[in-house]
């Protein structure tokens, strides 16, 4: 029974104890670490060395959350860290700044270059330097190695890395659109980084090492599987008591705080990217909706996309409700079909075949739908029919450690690529939009969805929104103005 499994989710995600307080991360041992330094040697080769930059220091009271790339090769968060791994050596070394103690005192304790022993226990990296001793060597572990063996490629991030809240593809167009700005013309910290290894070794052939880090990141290990889970538990969580805190004149940034708490109630300090919280065709409609400043307005439907970062992992998932706790006959009409199709495709996933076959076996699959649906309308049919043709972008995007993540699932599919099923439907002439969004993983034997417990029935969604929710329990305080 669905509300019996959901409490049973819920009372162990609320109840667990929290973790001590420390400024290192647990979640992946040395060996993890040494297993993904190992990929990264076998495909730079014997005769390079890669060397990746992590984020800077913050210039304001920002959460300091570290490079997506340099974590997941290190899982050190402290800013202004440099990862040297010496194909020639097998070596890995670690460059962390000194201790700070005017700042730890403002903003408490980071790794640091004196804790040397602690970090090489917990990364299980060879060595740690302090920050200036990269200076200091003029470059000499890039350009000339101990044995005096030059490194014939140095490989480094071209792309911009993702930090809180970003994607590759977001990065990018950000960074073009500042390069054409006649009076800006910056770049991102990994290609000015490429521009100085370039002047500073002229003699070294500077390679991309994005490729090989995406094709590592793109096949999940268990325990980054398991963050993603708890990801997608919050994020599933947080959207049930946004359904119950729904009601006509509460605000779409109520239902946002209301998912936000579930978030942090439960230990996911950050976002794993703005909410998306519209209600009515116009909001709902901008696809990435990020105002969040309208009232809610009987008979008008929300789309909540939303999910949190839990420790460097998050998820991506999407719900459509009535915003008085029924839907009209033509919302149910359409949304069912979004939900039949999301079912035909999300039960043919499997390790072996590529989305184009599943998809081909949904559309199939499709048919008796058609033949037992009588669409209220003619625009409506065709946009369904439009739907399982085209798919309307129901294999959708990777996720993990950025909610569009780099890598990719071309070709026969692979246990442990997790992506989201994301079929939406477009009715142009009313200017719908409409989506069902969840994260999945794949599976030795299928696949498995992580947010099976968040409601997708219609029925189930409409019991669950004409609940009360922190909203309408914890009104917010007036205040004059």
């Amino acid at each position: 029974m669905f509300p019996r499994r959901l409490l049973v989710v819920a009372l162990t995600l609320v109840l667990a104890r929290p973790a001590l307080a420390q400024h290192y991360q647990e979640d992946f041992p040395p060996d993890e670490f040494k297993a993904r330094w190992q990929k990264v040697f076998e495909r730079i080769g014997d005769t390079a060395v890669a060397v990746l930059q992590g984020m800077p220091r913050t210039d304001g009271f920002i959460f300091p959350r570290q490079f997506n790339s340099f974590y997941y090769l290190s899982g050190i968060e402290t800013p202004e860290a440099y990862l040297l791994l010496d194909g020639r050596t097998k070596r890995v070394t670690l460059y962390l700044p000194p201790r700070n103690a005017a700042l730890e005192s403002a903003e408490g304790r980071v790794l640091s270059a004196s804790d040397a022993d602690l970090v090489k226990r917990l990364t299980g990296v060879d060595d740690v330097k302090p920050l200036e001793a990269m200076t200091a060597l003029n470059w000499p572990a890039v350009s000339t190695s101990p044995g005096g063996r030059p490194a014939a490629q140095v490989y480094a991030e071209f792309s911009p890395a993702e930090g809180l809240e970003q994607s590759r593809g977001e990065l990018v167009s950000a960074e073009t659109a500042r390069a054409v700005d006649y009076w800006d013309g910056s770049v991102s910290r990994q290609r000015r980084f490429v521009e100085l290894l370039r002047a500073r070794n002229p003699r070294a052939d500077i390679r991309d090492v994005n490729p090989i880090l995406d094709e590592l990141r793109s096949i999940k290990s268990p325990r980054e599987i398991a963050l993603i889970r708890r990801a997608s538990q919050l994020a599933g969580l947080g959207v049930m008591e946004a359904m119950r805190s729904t009601e006509p004149g509460v605000t779409e940034y109520q239902l946002d705080a209301a998912a936000r708490y579930v978030f942090l109630a439960n230990g996911a300090r950050l976002e794993a990217y703005r909410s998306i919280t519209a209600s009515g065709v116009e909001n709902i409609n901008n696809m990435h909706y990020y105002r969040n400043t309208a009232a809610l307005v009987d008979g008008d439907l929300v789309l909540m996309d939303y999910a949190p970062d839990y420790h460097y992992y998050v998820s991506d998932i999407g719900r459509v409700w009535p915003v008085n706790g029924k839907y009209a006959p033509w919302q149910r009409e359409l949304l069912q079909f979004v939900l039949e199709y999301r079912n035909a495709i999300m039960s043919r996933i499997r390790p072996g075949v590529t989305s184009q076959q599943i998809m081909e076996e949904a559309r199939k699959a499709m048919e008796p739908i058609f033949a037992s649906t009588k669409f209220s309308k003619d625009i409506y049919e065709r946009a369904c029919r439009r739907l399982v043709e085209t798919g309307g972008g129901v294999f959708s995007h990777t996720v993990g450690m950025a909610v569009h993540d780099v890598g990719n699932y071309r070709g026969p599919l692979k246990p442990g690529q997790v992506f989201s099923i994301d079929p939406q439907l477009r009715v142009p002439e009313e200017n719908l939009y409409l989506r069902y969004e969840d994260t999945v993983v794949v599976t030795e034997n299928g696949v498995e969805n992580f947010t099976d417990f968040l409601p997708s029935e219609l029925a189930d969604i409409e019991k669950l929104v004409q609940e009360k929710g922190v909203v309408q329990k914890v009104p917010p305080v007036a205040t004059r103005r």
